[in-house]
C-alpha cells in the first residue's frame, strides 16, 4: 500500500541524515526519515563517536587518578576500576542524546518510518519493518544517507567478543591482558587508548609504514613517539595473514608487508580497524539506474543528486571523508539547494581529530601534499611546552604547525598535536573558510592564558616573528 506523500524522505537517521532531516523541516518540506535501528543517531551516537569519547574521557579520569593526580598535590588511595559502572554511563550517555533527537524529530514534525527502506523508483520508498511487512511511501524527493559499515579481513568471522570490530571493543566485558588493534587509524588508536589507559597491552599492527597515513608526516610521527612512550607497540609496514582463534583468545600470523618470514603474535581480544564501506546494500541502486565508483560509493553531481533525477546521496555513502561532520555540512547544503538556496562547502576547511591524548587535529592540505602539488609554502611551528597555559595544566606534549603561501600568506592548512587540539583546530577552520592569511590570524588578540595563544604563535612563526620561542 502507499501511504502519504512527503516532499522528502530520507533513507538514514544518522548525523547526516537527521541533520539533513531538521534543516529540510525548517525550510518547510513535509519529511519523513527511513531508519532500521530503534534508535536515533546512527553509527557515530550508538555504536562510534559518542561512546568511544565517553570511554576516552573515563578512562583518561582513571589514568589521571591512577598516576598523574599526586602531581598536583591530590593524595588518592588505591585506585579501583568499575568497569561495568564505565561503560554504564558510556550507554547512559548514549541514551540521552539519541532521546534528544527524537524530541528534535517532534518539534520539528519530522515523522519517523521504522524499518529497512529500498528505493523502488525515483518517488518510491518500500519499508519493511521487522516484521516483515511492507508499506510503500511516496515522494517529491529521496535522500540516501545511510552511512558506512566497518571493513573486515577475508576470511575472518568477527564475533564481537574476541575478534571485535569497533561496536564490540565499545562493550568488552572486562579489560583484556593482551589487545591486537589491527589498522593504525583514527579509530584503532582511539579504542586502543581507553583499554590502554585501563591496563591492557595494546600492539597495533599497520599495512603501511606510518600511523594515520592521510595526515601530515611529521604529526603522524610525533603521535606515534607519544603513544610508544605511553606503552604501545607498533608493527609497521606489516601485513596481517590469518587469524585464528584459541582456547585463550587468538593467534594472528603476520608478516612484513612486502613478505618475509612470519611471526605469531597472542592476544586475548582483536580488534579489526582498518577502515569503513559505503552502506548500500539493499537500497536497490543498480535497478533504479544508480551509479557507483569502483569504492562503492554512490556517484553524484555539484547538488548531491545520483544519476536518477529526484535521488540524491550525502555522507559516508558518497567520495570523500568519512566524518559525522562532513556528512551534516552536506545534508544541510543537499536540502538548502533542494530550496531553491545557494550553499557552499570548502571541503578544505573540514576539520579531522583523533582523540587520543594528546589529540591530534588537522584542517586544509599536509607537506606532502603542497609538495605533491609544487605549492611553495611557509612553516610555522609552535611548542605547547613554551605554552604558559600546557605548563600550569601539565599539558605540553605536541605543537601547533601552520603551512601558508609564500607568496600571498594564505593559510593553506593546520596541523595540531597537544590537548584539546580538536577544539583549538576551529580557529583555524574558521580562518581558511575566510581566506585569512598566516598575519590575520597573528594580529588577533587572543586571551592569556589560553591554550590558543600557541595558534597565535605559530602564525607569527611563519614570518620568523614568534615571542616565546
Amino acid at each position: 500500500m502507499t501511504t502519504t506523500t512527503f516532499d522528502l524522505i530520507i533513507i538514514g537517521a544518522g548525523p547526516g541524515g537527521y541533520v539533513a532531516a531538521i534543516r529540510a523541516a525548517q525550510l518547510g518540506m513535509s519529511v519523513a526519515v527511513v531508519e532500521k535501528r530503534a534508535t536515533l543517531g546512527g553509527t557515530c551516537l550508538n555504536v562510534g563517536c559518542i561512546p568511544s569519547k565517553a570511554l576516552l574521557q573515563s578512562s583518561e579520569k582513571f589514568e589521571e587518578a591512577a598516576h598523574s593526580l599526586g602531581e598536583h598535590g591530590v593524595a588518592v588511595g588505591s585506585v579501583k576500576l568499575d568497569l561495568a559502572k564505565m561503560l554504564a554511563r558510556k550507554d547512559k550517555v548514549v541514551g540521552e542524546l539519541t532521546k534528544g533527537i527524537d524530541f528534535l524529530f517532534k518539534k520539528n514534525k519530522i515523522t519517523r518510518v521504522l524499518g529497512t527502506g529500498k528505493i523502488l523508483a525515483a518517488g518510491q520508498v518500500e519499508v519493511t519493518d521487522d516484521k516483515g511487512q511492507k508499506t510503500v511511501h511516496a515522494t517529491k524527493n529521496i535522500l540516501i544517507a545511510t552511512g558506512s559499515d566497518v571493513l573486515s579481513l577475508p576470511n575472518v568471522t568477527v564475533d564481537e567478543q574476541v575478534i571485535v570490530s569497533s561496536t564490540g571493543a565499545l562493550s568488552l566485558p572486562k579489560v583484556p591482558e593482551k589487545l591486537l588493534v589491527i589498522g593504525g587509524g583514527y579509530i584503532g588508536l582511539e579504542l586502543g587508548s581507553v583499554w590502554q589507559r585501563l591496563g591492557a597491552k595494546v600492539t597495533v599492527v599497520e599495512y603501511l609504514d606510518r600511523i594515520v597515513p592521510a595526515m601530515d608526516t611529521e604529526v603522524g610521527s610525533a603521535l606515534q613517539k607519544v603513544l610508544t612512550k605511553q606503552g604501545f607497540t607498533f608493527k609497521l609496514s606489516t601485513k596481517v595473514t590469518g587469524i585464528q582463534k584459541t582456547k585463550k583468545g587468538a593467534s594472528v600470523t603476520v608478516e612484513a608487508a612486502s613478505g618475509g618470514a612470519a611471526e605469531t603474535l597472542d592476544a586475548d581480544v582483536v580488534l579489526i580497524s582498518i577502515g569503513r564501506k559505503p552502506y548500500t546494500e539493499g537500497l536497490g541502486l543498480e535497478a533504479v539506474g544508480i551509479t557507483t565508483d569502483k569504492r562503492g560509493c554512490i556517484e553524484v553531481d555539484g547538488h548531491f543528486q545520483t544519476a536518477v533525477k529526484g535521488i540524491y546521496a550525502i555522507g559516508d555513502v558518497i567520495a570523500g571523508a568519512m566524518l559525522a561532520h562532513k556528512a551534516e555540512e552536506e545534508g544541510v547544503v543537499c536540502v538548502e539547494m533542494m530550496a531553491g538556496q545557494k550553499p557552499h562547502i570548502n571541503y578544505d576547511a573540514i576539520p579531522g581529530v583523533v582523540y587520543t591524548h594528546p589529540e591530534v587535529a588537522t584542517v586544509g592540505k599536509t607537506e606532502e601534499q603542497l609538495k605533491a602539488a609544487g605549492v611553495a609554502y611557509k612553516v610555522g611551528k609552535f611548542p605547547f611546552l613554551a605554552n604558559s597555559r600546557g605548563k600550569a595544566t601539565g599539558n605540553t606534549e605536541g605543537f601547533v604547525k601552520l603551512l601558508a603561501d609564500a607568496t600571498t600568506d594564505t593559510l593553506l592548512g593546520a596541523h595540531i598535536i597537544g590537548a584539546d587540539a580538536g577544539t583549538l583546530i576551529a580557529e583555524v577552520a574558521l580562518a581558511l573558510e575566510f581566506g585569512a592569511s598566516a598575519e590575520d590570524v597573528a594580529r588577533t588578540c587572543h586571551a592569556h592564558p589560553t591554550l590558543n595563544e600557541a595558534v597565535k604563535e605559530a602564525a607569527l612563526a611563519v614570518d620568523g616573528r614568534a615571542i616565546h620561542i
